[in-house]
């Protein structure tokens, strides 16, 4: 992907140039000066700047469609800022950033162009690869609330559901009508509907029960597969040339659980725990359709919301969650302890960042008391966009000596811990 491709996307693209990272100056410059020649060069800053390069740096024909499509959203950004866009030769509207002329923030309209919502969409959707895409319907919702998306059918058709832009919706869904929300919902539904296909034979495999090696099935699963054996009961048809013929395939058999377990889990909903909000949501409801295994869902910022009765619908929960607000882990936690019926065969998950706005010492508390009682506890820690880490490792630091292990886990690798305690 080319420089500009990378640059397009964030608010900079169509801002002066102090608006633009210092990365993304410095990637353009190096570019600039040892990988293209000054006209690449001269285009690439102009795509970069937008409107404010335009007295001095020209649009190509060939960069009309970018130049219109980076236009009609980030110019939204100076309207945010009180900005007033005044005229250039010939009344064009694309002027750099004087004021005079009594020009209004709008920007120009080609004839025959289509700059509604939805045709920004199909023509954006046309002309940039698909993560640029994708990062660019994000900034559309969740920063400059071209909320119509989720309110044309066509549209709705033509977003490209990703994870991001389901947090993004999430994150704006107070301020949307029913029609908008509507729409969102299908949205989320898309993203969730894929994440479950991904995670749940994961899930599946990890939870319903570990391989035994020490029995045979007949049951021939690829996931079952024992090569240890296969090779042993194989070895007496090695040719001259020690290639092997395999004609006896084993197969390991799986132990059964024969006892309910009770997974909590706790999640935090304050506003930066959204992608692990979507996540959590997921491998509840996965967990909900896995015979032996009670889940219990609670939502928490400065209160706790039982979500259980939603827990086999991850659309629905969080459609449900309310997004922000304070963080109190020490009063969901001591809820968790509330509903323990049996500790040795309990599990409580922490899904939090672990910045406690309550008490901390109430907190170490309750957890030192339920992991001394059998209770299985395990702090998830918030993932961010790049799914780094992002937690108050202090108080996590703190947790694990009072018996929480406390990991940053992707959901893959939360299936097989689970896996592993319930076996």
């Amino acid at each position: 992907m080319s420089a500009i491709d990378r640059a397009a996307p964030g608010p900079e693209a169509a801002g002066p140039a102090p608006s633009v990272s210092d990365e993304v100056s410095a990637e353009l410059s190096d570019q600039a000066s040892n990988e293209v020649s000054d006209d690449e060069a001269a285009r690439r800053w102009r795509l970069v700047l937008g409107r404010y390069a335009a007295d001095e740096l020209q649009v190509g024909q060939q960069d009309q469609g970018l130049e219109r499509s980076l236009r009609y959203l980030y110019d939204r950004e100076y309207t945010a800022r009180g900005h007033r866009v005044g005229r250039g030769p010939g009344g064009s509207g694309e002027g750099g950033g004087r004021s005079g002329g009594g020009a209004g923030l709008g920007g120009s309209q080609p004839h025959g162009v289509d700059v509604t919502a939805l045709g920004w969409l199909n023509e954006a959707g046309s002309l940039f690869p698909r993560e640029t895409f994708e990062r660019m319907q994000v900034d559309a919702v969740s920063r400059y609330g071209l909320t119509e998306l989720l309110q044309d059918e066509t549209a709705l058709e033509t977003l490209e559901p990703s994870r991001e832009l389901a947090v993004a919706m999430l994150q704006v869904r107070g301020a949307l009508n029913e029609q908008a929300a509507s729409g969102l919902r299908r949205i989320i539904k898309r993203v969730v509907d894929d994440v479950v296909r991904r995670l749940r034979p994961r899930f599946t495999t990890a939870v319903n029960g570990r391989i035994d090696r020490s029995r045979r099935s007949m049951h021939r699963v690829a996931r079952n597969f024992d090569w240890k054996r296969t090779l042993r009961a194989n070895l007496g048809r090695v040719d001259a040339e020690g290639r092997m013929t395999v004609q006896d395939v084993r197969f390991s058999a799986r132990s059964k659980r024969t006892l309910t377990w009770d997974v909590i889990l706790l999640v935090d909903q304050s506003g930066s725990m959204a992608p692990s909000l979507l996540y959590s949501a997921v491998c509840a409801g996965i967990l909900s359709g896995l015979p032996g295994i009670n889940v219990q869902l609670y939502l928490f910022d400065t209160s706790v919301v039982d979500m259980s009765h939603l827990a086999a619908d991850p659309v629905e929960v969080l459609m449900t969650a309310q997004l922000g607000g304070g963080t109190d882990i020490a009063r969901a936690v001591r809820h968790a302890e509330q509903q323990v019926r049996n500790p040795s065969r309990t599990v409580v998950a922490l899904v939090s960042d672990f910045y406690e706005g309550g008490s901390v010492s109430n907190l170490l508390t309750t957890v030192r008391r339920m992991a001394s009682s059998g209770v299985t506890m395990l702090g998830l820690a918030a993932l961010d966009e790049a799914a780094e880490p992002v937690y108050d490792q202090g108080t996590a630091r703190h947790l694990a000596e009072c018996g929480m292990e406390v990991a940053a886990l992707t959901p893959e690798r939360f299936a097989e811990w689970l896996g592993e305690v319930l076996s």
